[in-house]
């Protein structure tokens, strides 16, 4: 398939009707929808990243009301963000989507630009979001490819190049580009999509319900639940940990901030150590070395598990009372519960919070 380029021999202008006219039928009523207001758009995209539609839904509300304007989320503390993005996960879209708001401001006197080269440079807006964004708050006719619409495509097209690879997108926006319509580009960009989370499923999909199954090559040549073509991702690494939960005679523990960089940067946590740094008979050595405290009793306490997408944590939670705690420099803090519950935790530790809670 030479430079990417696609025969599209399907019927594209009644492809197109068929697709629209279903969209505007059929579209889920959603907060984001409610008007293209550009910031809203954007909020919203960053947020469906590898997260399904019911999660979000409450966080965009929460996080519109908290930051309504570009100028609003500029001017927030980094900490105040990363609480209202809590329990989303994946944390580096949240810093990169305030680091570009504060580029708009300053830059595009708070205005989300429309030119395409524009908007794809700014922090954490790759092309699907530079064609979602584009397409729906301003009418560009910009392809917003991402694993729904390569489904669909893959099916409708025909398609059986590896969508696990990265160069296989650029066929797929090819695709998007002969197909898109030019009068309604919004309403074509989000009936792919709509069509891949409600029709065009990964395992079963609803073929006899979809309003362009008379176009889709796959489906004329019962093969469309083979498509499409995904190799399967790596394993994922174990990795196994003690949560050291250290509590003083005032009920207050110690909390620590992650490192700026890496994975859940700045987020703060109890303190952790991995199992193959220090044997379990030697955890109380080892907090006593390291914090420079006394156990008065040590218990366990429910054990967490977490999965990211190429990691899976096995957390062994270790609870020691002490008559009083200690902290090393700013990256800690000794806090009571309720003071705990303003920080931005991940989800393993919201886990082990409400342990305490209880």
């Amino acid at each position: 398939m030479k430079n990417n380029q696609l025969p599209v021999t399907i019927n594209i202008p009644q492809f197109r009707h068929d697709l629209i006219t279903w969209f505007e039928q059929e579209q889920r009523d959603l907060p984001w929808r409610e008007n293209q207001d550009p910031y809203r758009v954007w909020v919203s995209e960053i947020m469906l990243q590898q997260t399904k539609v019911e999660t979000v839904i409450p966080y965009f509300h929460r996080f519109i009301q908290s930051f309504p304007t570009l100028e609003a989320l500029a001017e927030a503390d980094e900490q105040q963000v990363l609480k209202a993005w809590e329990g989303l996960g994946y944390y580096s879209r949240v810093r990169n989507l305030q680091a570009a708001v504060r580029e708009v401001v300053a830059d595009y006197n708070a205005k989300v630009p429309e030119d395409a080269e524009q908007f794809g440079n700014l922090k954490g807006v790759g092309p699907y979001t530079q064609g979602a964004v584009l397409s729906i708050a301003y009418g560009k006719a910009e392809p917003a490819v991402d694993g729904n619409v390569m489904r669909v495509l893959s099916r409708i097209l025909l398609i059986q190049e590896d969508i696990a690879k990265a160069k296989t997108r650029k066929i797929f926006e090819q695709a998007v580009r002969q197909l898109i319509s030019h009068e309604n580009p919004s309403a074509f960009n989000q009936g792919l999509m709509e069509l891949g989370a409600l029709i065009c499923t990964p395992r079963n999909p609803s073929c006899l319900l979809c309003p362009v199954q008379v176009h889709c090559k796959a489906y004329s040549e019962g093969i469309q639940h083979s498509l499409p073509v995904k190799t399967k991702k790596t394993k994922q690494k174990d990795e196994a940990y003690y949560v050291l939960v250290m509590e003083d005679k005032d009920g207050k523990y110690i909390l620590e901030q992650r490192p700026n960089e890496g994975l859940l940067a700045q987020m703060w946590q109890f303190p952790m150590v991995a199992t193959k740094e220090v044997s379990e008979n030697l955890l109380e050595p080892y907090i006593m070395e390291r914090y420079q405290i006394n156990c008065q009793s040590i218990d366990q306490l429910q054990p967490v598990k977490h999965i990211f997408s190429h990691i899976k944590w096995d957390l062994n939670v270790i609870k020691c009372r002490c008559d009083k705690l200690r902290v090393s420099g700013p990256a800690q803090q000794i806090l009571s519960l309720d003071e705990i519950e303003s920080y931005p935790l991940p989800v393993s530790h919201q886990k082990i919070y409400k342990q305490l809670l209880q």
